[in-house]
């Protein structure tokens, strides 16, 4: 069974992996990576994982079962600009754990989350092409807004 577990160095090489499962250059929305972390130091992912655990106004989680890290989702609530730009809800499923309905799951947690911190209702992006990632969306009541830009689709969730 899935669990959402906070960012820990005790899931280093089980993050790792699911890193290089992604490849170089390939988008993991989720895990709050940011082109200059250095995770690939047992120093700078320790950095990495510090941050994100003391980042204001964000909450990440990392989607592990049975000791493999198969995605993260993040929750951002507190910078508007940051929002605007990539939603309140963040996610990203390692390709061999997708089509299993993670995302889903994560995200109905996170929605939870999110009215507990009194969000009445939350922003979710995902680029265009991405159907199974719009379809999730939309089982949990996302409504199309317009994005003013074709490569990317808005949803608003009411909480």
């Amino acid at each position: 069974m899935p669990e959402l577990v906070a960012p820990t160095t005790e899931l280093r090489t089980a993050w790792l992996d699911a890193h290089d499962e992604w490849g170089p250059g390939a988008h993991e929305d989720g895990f709050g990576l940011r082109p200059t972390d250095r995770v690939d130091t047992p120093a700078g992912f320790a950095a990495w994982v510090a941050r994100l655990t003391a980042e204001a106004g964000c909450a990440h989680w990392w989607i592990v079962e049975d000791g493999r890290v198969l995605g993260g989702i993040a929750l951002r609530h507190g910078d508007d600009d940051l929002v605007h730009r990539l939603g309140h809800v963040g996610y990203g499923i390692r390709p061999s754990a997708r089509r299993r309905g993670l995302a889903g799951w994560a995200l109905g947690r996170v929605l939870d989350e999110a009215r507990a911190l009194g969000l009445d209702r939350v922003l979710v992006v995902c680029e265009a092409d991405n159907t199974a990632s719009a379809r999730t969306v939309e089982r949990h009541g996302g409504v199309p807004e317009d994005s003013g830009s074709a490569a990317v689709l808005r949803y608003r969730i009411p909480l």
